[in-house]
């Protein structure tokens, strides 16, 4: 294959760099491509280019919102968002950094263009953003103003990497050269080495001939005698200067004063042509790269340069040559009365304020939409910003690092709990050996006929696998995936007769191992799987526990295929980015490595290395905090479609980290659109389209805080992951409760286990009498007098509602299978309850949400009304061993949930059907 003709000019030594930085194409992968294609070895920025950038796009905001939110004024926010644009391309970049040993793959950032007039500034800012840029492949941008040439020799003298900037003048570049070396000889004489120190002097080309054309035509235009030779000088000027230059950078550097300096490992400054783009259409468009290839020098073009070159350029070294007829040329401008020093010193004095113009234009625009975002908080702008101080103060992130426990608590046990439940902080790094450890049982699986995975799970060990499994679904080359959390026995039928027993998998899942719901699940599809299998039945089994836990004993004695244990230090609700959720992604042959790095990215970005003003997790922890120590302790969660999904995560994140001690944030999903909130609300939107960009702008109008949440794929689910888990126990820390313990689901399951024993003893559920019933159900339910035999079971409902009170919720607890048509049902009964209370509703399946927002419900606030909700299945089938059937463990997790919320004081309802619970089974609320 023939190369291409920017691939011929790095065989000619010139370099081809990209005039032009977006973090779109950084995240879209369109740099990278070009980079790989040897399009590109080199990047320059400077602030009309990130003008543009930030103008056009809204990518930006992600970088925008966080610190907008935190008080940062516009200039701190722009060199915070060009940092990252900088750091992500020279890590692109390194490896060709690398492979030609420091020589090219370098990414330039500018120092402010106000400061251009101001040596000691401008050396202060190289330094400081030199500092934060922490890449060996960056330089820092030095305007050649009179003022920044002393700039260059102390930034140069401090081993920084310096890109010199804005040169018109064959003196002004003569001038950078002596700047250049005057910074090595300052190293070499107090001994420090001077061979990792890259720097070129970026001279622009086309804007001489803009100006110089300008003149020539004034001159054509008068017909005086001038004309035929000002005719014929039109669009040389800027390559003539250019081929000057060329002739002093060869002779500088092949001086005896550089010579020198190379013998210490002193580089070659290159010239570098910037500005190449083609101004006047009636010239070649790639004139100004065409013209000047030369040996070490570079060529910054813009992208339809670097397009048109690769496209019809030619490539020959023609910097060096026709130096005769370029010294004529500039020697017959001053023939003509073209002041060229003039004219030099005119572009740089307008280069300066363009560049200043652009840097107080995109000041502006962060400006604004740093005003959008505070605006969006409505009357929580103050406190959200207070809030984040206050973590700032508290020095949060650096002590949650440190794994400091009182951050949390000053009881010394659950300092204890804390400091054993902080491993989910770097699981983000230890992703890839455990996707590696599961990658061969992919292929095994296939290779065996199995092709479904049925995961046994609850909770922690299923809420994460089942939203990558709706978020990004089974892969072509990957296992299809569904997961049993549900006790009743129509889910757990309708579950065995999907997984058909020689084609599936079985997942058993569980940290502690004592699961019982986890435990009746497996115990009854390994009995199946016996009958069906025989001896095989273990090739069809994996479990995924901690070490040493009776899952993993089980596990051995029955022959399991394989057993991967989890870092007992990550707690189940902090477990999707462990063994518990990466084993299941592999296996549904899911892009974990594009997860993963959007789980390390946001690790990064919510670590010490990140100022804390752009933490996101900080940013989203201070919204949740502020909101509910202001009364607006209900989140209410938009998504667009695609990630409806990752709610149910949120969910138990929250609910489980945040309810106790008589607090809680309230995560409230799923909800119907409606026309009015109540005002103790906040709204997040995990945005990926915009599809609910409507019903968040109606939010926003209605003056209720909101908060976007921007997604660029799928493959951010990761980064939501670690945000979210940072904003859970930063939110945490500001309402003062431990995020790691759940001290109040003991009691729900004490309860079951009593009324199942009594049930193996005695043959019999043991359950209270209805305050009201007819044929069709029965209603359960303390303090609620005034019922009438002849009222509808519509009217009992309503009475019981009438206990709601301003700031509470209404929790629907359905016992019932989770399916559409249930769904569906309950989505309607949920709107209804919202239209007569005017409260947010939740909704959950049991038992799967007393792992969820079952720790809320029972240890957080007194604001919740609960309406638990049970029938009779269609049909029921035994738990092997057990002495019981399905239907009886799933009456007794319920009864037991509604006898511990009737102990802790709570207003709840109980509402049993006599019938499989469907379409129309409950009333319309009028």
């Amino acid at each position: 294959m023939s190369k291409s003709s920017l691939q011929l000019l790095v065989d000619a030594g010139q370099s081809p760099w990209l005039d032009n930085i977006d973090r779109r194409q950084l995240k879209n992968g369109g740099l990278a491509r070009q980079i790989a294609d040897g399009d590109v070895t080199g990047v320059t920025s400077n602030p009309t280019i990130f003008n543009n950038a930030i103008g056009g796009s809204r990518i930006y905001d992600e970088t925008i919102q966080p610190m907008a939110l935190a008080g940062c004024d516009p200039e701190t926010i722009f060199y915070q968002l060009a940092i990252e644009d900088i750091r992500a391309a020279a890590d692109l970049f390194r490896p060709v950094y690398d492979q030609t040993n420091g020589a090219d793959g370098y990414v330039s950032l500018e120092v402010s263009p106000r400061l251009a007039r101001s040596t000691k500034k401008t050396v202060e800012e190289a330094k400081r953003l030199w500092k934060l840029l922490d890449r060996p492949n960056v330089m820092i941008k030095i305007p050649a103003t009179k003022q920044g040439l002393p700039a260059v020799t102390s930034v140069i003298a401090e081993g920084i990497n310096v890109n010199v900037t804005l040169i018109f003048s064959l003196e002004r570049y003569q001038a950078v050269i002596d700047a250049y070396m005057k910074g090595l000889e300052k190293r070499v004489k107090v001994r420090k080495p001077i061979d990792h120190i890259a720097s070129v002097a970026s001279f622009f080309v086309s804007r001489i001939d803009t100006k110089v054309d300008g003149r020539l035509k004034t001159i054509v235009d008068s017909g005086d005698a001038r004309v035929k030779i000002a005719s014929s000088l039109m669009g040389k000027a800027a390559v003539s200067t250019c081929k000057s230059v060329f002739e002093v950078f060869e002779n500088a550097f092949a001086a005896d004063r550089f010579k020198k300096l190379a013998v210490k490992g002193g580089r070659v400054q290159r010239a570098l042509w910037a500005s190449t783009s083609m101004k006047n259409p009636t010239y070649r468009d790639v004139l100004y790269v065409e013209e000047l290839i030369g040996a070490n020098t570079v060529n910054t073009m813009p992208p339809a340069t670097v397009t048109a070159f690769k496209d019809h350029g030619k490539v020959e070294n023609t910097a060096g040559k026709e130096l005769s007829d370029a010294h004529k040329v500039l020697e017959d401008l001053v023939r003509v009365g073209i002041d060229l020093a003039e004219v030099s010193a005119q572009l740089e004095d307008e280069g300066v304020k363009s560049f200043i113009n652009s840097y107080k234009e995109l000041l502006k625009t962060i400006d604004k939409r740093s005003k959008e975002f505070r605006k969006s908080m409505g009357t929580l702008a103050v406190p959200v910003e207070s809030a984040i101080q206050m973590l700032k103060e508290k020095d949060f992130i650096q002590r949650m690092s440190d794994k400091d426990a009182t951050l949390w608590t000053d009881d010394a046990e659950g300092q204890a709990i804390i400091k054993s439940r902080l491993g989910w902080l770097d699981a983000p790094e230890k992703g890839s050996a455990i996707v590696e450890e599961a990658q061969p049982l992919l292929a095994e699986c296939l290779a065996e006929g199995m092709n479904r995975i049925l995961l046994l799970g609850m909770g922690g060990s299923s809420l994460g696998v089942e939203t990558m499994a709706l978020v990004l679904g089974t892969q072509p080359d990957g296992m299809e995936l569904r997961i049993l959390d549900m006790t009743n026995p129509d889910q757990v039928l309708s579950a065995a007769h999907w997984a058909a027993m020689k084609k599936t998998l079985f997942i058993v899942s569980s940290k502690s191992g004592t699961t019982s719901e986890v435990n009746a699940f497996m115990d009854f599809f390994w009995e199946k799987a016996q009958k069906t299998l025989g001896k095989k039945a273990g090739r069809h089994f994996v479990a995924i526990t901690d070490p040493n836990t009776s899952l993993e004993k089980a596990a051995e004695e029955r022959g399991f295929r394989r057993v991967f244990t989890g870092d007992p230090e990550i707690g189940g609700r902090f477990s999707a980015l462990s063994v518990f959720g990466l084993v299941p992604a592999t296996l549904m042959g899911q892009n974990v490595t594009g997860l993963l790095d959007s789980a390390r990215a946001m690790n990064f970005l919510c670590s010490t290395k990140t100022p804390i003003e752009r933490n996101p997790g900080i940013m989203l922890a201070a919204f949740m905090g502020a909101g509910n120590l202001k009364g607006k302790d209900k989140i209410t969660l938009l998504a667009d479609p695609e990630l409806a999904a990752v709610g149910a995560w949120v969910e138990q994140l929250i609910a489980e980290s945040s309810g106790k001690k008589g607090k809680g944030i309230i995560p409230v999903d799923l909800e119907s659109k409606l026309d009015f909130y109540s005002t103790d609300r906040i709204f997040v939107y995990l945005r990926l389209n915009g599809k609910m960009d409507k019903r968040a702008a109606k939010v926003r109008r209605a003056g209720h805080p909101l908060l976007v949440l921007p997604w660029d794929s799928l493959s951010d689910l990761g980064g939501a992951f670690v945000q979210w888990e940072v904003a859970a126990v930063a939110a945490c820390a500001l309402l003062g409760v431990n995020a790691f313990d759940q001290p109040d689901v003991q009691e729900s399951k004490m309860r079951t286990k009593q009324l199942t024993d009594a049930y193996i003893k005695e043959g019999k559920l043991k359950t209270p009498k209805p305050v009201w019933e007819n044929n069709l159900a029965a209603v359960y339910c303390d303090g609620l007098d005034n019922v009438d035999p002849d009222d509808s079971l519509g009217s009992v409902i309503n009475k019981f509602l009438k206990k709601t009170q301003i700031g509470d919720y209404v929790g629907i607890n359905a016992y019932v299978p989770r399916n559409n048509q249930t769904l569906n049902e309950l989505t309607r009964f949920r709107s209804e309850i919202t239209g007569k209370t005017v409260t947010a509703t939740t909704l959950g399946y049991g038992p799967r949400f007393q792992h969820s927002t079952g720790q809320l419900h029972k240890g957080g606030a007194n604001n919740g009304v609960f309406i638990e909700i049970t029938a009779e299945p269609a049909a029921d089938t035994e738990i092997p061993g057990w002495k019981m059937p399905f239907s009886i463990l799933e009456a007794a997790q319920a009864l037991g949930d509604f006898e511990t919320l009737q102990s802790r004081k709570r207003r709840v309802i109980r509402v049993h059907f006599k019938k499989p619970f469907g379409r129309g089974s409950l009333p319309a609320l009028k």
